[in-house]
């Protein structure tokens, strides 16, 4: 895994977790649900990359 792929997961994550804790603020499920899928796709990609990082060595 790349250093920008990193990166950009964890940025992804990261957003992922404030629009969930924005809508837990706000009352807005819908919010919270993207935001938790968001950390889903974001975790999906890393474990991703980890199994392409696997086969490489």
């Amino acid at each position: 895994m790349s250093a920008a792929d990193k990166i950009q997961n964890a940025a992804e994550d990261l957003k992922g977790k404030a629009k969930e804790a924005l809508g837990n603020i706000t009352k807005d499920d819908s919010l919270v649900a993207e935001g938790k899928a968001e950390q889903v796709k974001a975790d999906a990609k890393k474990a991703g990359e980890n199994v392409k990082d696997a086969f490489k060595h």
